[in-house]
C-alpha cells in the first residue's frame, strides 16, 4: 500500500473515531451529568500529569542533545579534524536526536506515532531518492576529509584538471588552476577516482631528459651535466634524508639521437624554478662544451 493510501486511511479512521467519541460523551452527560464531571476532571488530571512528563522529557533531552554535541565538537577540536566535517557531524547528530526526542515527546502524551514515523521514513526515501547525487558527493566528501589525500593548498592532480586546491566542502573541491581558472569538482567523482597530489611529499624528484648527437662523448657529457645541476643551490644531495646525488647516465640509443637523462632531488616548493632553470642552463652551456643538440635526419644512399 502507498503511503498516501496510508494516510488517507488513517485520516478517515481518526475522523470517524472522533465522532465516535462525541457521541458518546453527548449521551455519558444526558445520562448522569455529575459523574461526566467527576471523570472528566480524573482524565484531565491525567493529561495534566501527561503533558508535565512529557515537558520534563523534552527539557532534559534537548539538554543531552547539547552536551552530545558539545562532546563532538570536542572531540574533532582534539584530533584537529576539519572544520567542514565536525560541523557537518554535529549538524547530523543533533537534528536526528531532536527528530527522535519529538517523537518519544509525542508518544508519552498518549498520541500514536505510528503514521508520523511511516510520513518520515516516506519523506526521507523520497528526498534520498531525489538527492542522490548530492548524497553521493555528502558520502565522498566524508570519505575526503577523514582520510585526507590532500589539503587546502596542495597541488593536485584530478578529473583531469591540475591546481592547487583553494576550499574542500562536503560537497565539492574547488582548485585553482596554474592559467587561474577557478574549477569545481564533485566529491563523489574525485573520492572514486585517481588523485595525483604532487604536494604530499617534502621532497620531488626532477627528471629532464637532454639529446646529443651521435659521437659525442656521452661520459663527458654526463659529467657536464653533473656539473652544470650542482651549480643550483636549490638541489639537494644524499647529505639529505630521503633524497639522492644528482646523477646523469645515457637512457636510449635513439633514431637521431643518444638520449641522456638528469635526476636530481629538490623541496616540492622548489620543483617548477628548477625544472625550468635546469632546461636553460643546459641549452645555453652545452653548446659551450662541445655537445650537440641533433635533429631528425635520414641518411639516403644512391646506387646505380
Amino acid at each position: 500500500m502507498l503511503p498516501l493510501q496510508v494516510i488517507q486511511k488513517d485520516t478517515v479512521n481518526v475522523a470517524d473515531s472522533a465522532k465516535v467519541a462525541l457521541e458518546n460523551i453527548a449521551g455519558e452527560i444526558a445520562r448522569d451529568p455529575h459523574a461526566f464531571l467527576a471523570n472528566f476532571g480524573q482524565q484531565a488530571l491525567q493529561f495534566g500529569l501527561k503533558v508535565v512528563a512529557a515537558l520534563f522529557i523534552y527539557l532534559v533531552g534537548a539538554w543531552l542533545i547539547r552536551r552530545i554535541n558539545a562532546m563532538i565538537k570536542r572531540g574533532f577540536e582534539r584530533r584537529k579534524a576539519e572544520k567542514t566535517l565536525a560541523t557537518f557531524v554535529s549538524s547530523l547528530v543533533s537534528i536526528s536526536l531532536t527528530v527522535l526526542l519529538v517523537i518519544i515527546t509525542i508518544s508519552t502524551l498518549g498520541i500514536n506515532t505510528t503514521s508520523l514515523a511511516a510520513v518520515l521514513a516516506a519523506g526521507g526515501m523520497a528526498i534520498g531518492m531525489a538527492l542522490s547525487g548530492t548524497v553521493q558527493n555528502f558520502a565522498g566528501g566524508i570519505m575526503i576529509l577523514v582520510f585526507k589525500p590532500f589539503k587546502v593548498g596542495d597541488l593536485i592532480e584530478a578529473q583531469g584538471f591540475l591546481g592547487s586546491v583553494e576550499e574542500v566542502s562536503m560537497v565539492s573541491t574547488r582548485i585553482r588552476t596554474p592559467d587561474n581558472r577557478s574549477v569545481i569538482i564533485p566529491n563523489g567523482a574525485l573520492s572514486n577516482g585517481n588523485i595525483n597530489n604532487y604536494s604530499a611529499k617534502e621532497l620531488r624528484r626532477v627528471d629532464i631528459n637532454v639529446d646529443i648527437s651521435y659521437g659525442d662523448d656521452a661520459d663527458a657529457c654526463a659529467e657536464c651535466l653533473k656539473s652544470l645541476i650542482k651549480l643550483d643551490s636549490r638541489v639537494l644531495d644524499s647529505t639529505t634524508p630521503g633524497a639522492e646525488d644528482p646523477m646523469a647516465e645515457i637512457l636510449e640509443l635513439r633514431d637521431s639521437s643518444v638520449r641522456m637523462v638528469t635526476r636530481s632531488w629538490v623541496k616540492s616548493s622548489d620543483y617548477w624554478s628548477v625544472f625550468f632553470n635546469l632546461n636553460r642552463t643546459f641549452y645555453r652551456e652545452l653548446p659551450k662544451n662541445g655537445f650537440n643538440f641533433p635533429f631528425p635526419q635520414v641518411d639516403v644512399h644512391v646506387r646505380n
